[in-house]
Formats: structure tokens, sequence, C-alpha cells
């Protein structure tokens, strides 16, 4: 059965400028490069941490209407209140961090496309901590 989130795939409009942004910016590692000539695709791997992945195809975005399901990915850190540094000094615009009604702090930022992503970190009454001890995760 399912045992985790294998990747999320987004098309981006400038593939380097995406793949520096999540490399360089948010400290990913590049992991490979996916082309497929015959179907015009060109696309890079990024590891998230253990088997996570991200995945970056050339092509052109389509705007996502606010009601549509897709609303952000959501990357998990160690030290909110240093990466957060980490990432302002590298030039990326980050908001504040906040206390979710989850329980957990969390940081928003955007990719080059817009892309919203969410940083987040648990703390011990995370509901996602309960969660995961209540299903013995």
């Amino acid at each position: 059965m399912i045992t985790g989130l294998s990747h999320a795939c987004f098309v981006v409009s400038d593939l380097e400028k995406s793949a520096e942004f999540y490399r360089d910016k948010l400290g990913l590692e590049a992991a490979f490069d996916l082309n497929i000539p015959e179907a015009g695709l060109r696309g890079v791997y990024l590891r998230v941490g253990g088997r996570t992945f991200i995945e970056l195809f050339q092509g052109e975005p389509v705007p996502t209407p606010d009601e549509a399901s897709y609303k952000h990915i959501c990357l998990e850190v160690d030290d909110i209140e240093d990466t957060v540094k980490t990432l302002r000094e590298r030039g990326v615009e980050v908001g504040d961090i906040s206390l979710g009604k989850d329980r957990s702090y969390q940081a928003w930022l955007t990719d080059p496309d817009g892309n919203r992503i969410e940083l987040h970190q648990f703390t011990a009454e995370s509901l996602q901590i309960e969660a995961l001890e209540r299903l013995g995760g």
C-alpha cells in the first residue's frame, strides 16, 4: 500500500532559474536530470529528504484559480527560525513565522513561478505529532 509521498511535480517557465531556487536558495540536493526528447520533456529531480523529491519540468505554468484543489506544498524543517533566517540571507522573501491552527510553526514563500511553499516545524503539541503517536508512526 501507500508508504509515503514520492514527489511533487511543477511545470516551470524557466527550468534553470527554478532549479537554482530549489537547489541554491532552499538547499535541496540535485538528484538527476530527466530528459525525454520524444515527449519534449526536460526536467530535474531534487531531493527534499528521505525518499521524497520535487520534480520540475520546463513548460508553461497554467495559473491556478483560488478554488482549485492545489494550494501549496509543505516542506518540513528542523529549525524554522534558522531556516527563515538562512533563506532571507539568500535573498528569498519569506513571510513571518506563525503558529498555525494545527499547533505547528509555519512560514510562507513562493518559487519563481508563484507556487506557494509552506515551511513547517512540528511542536510537541502539533496535531500531526498526536496523530503519528496514535497511528504508531
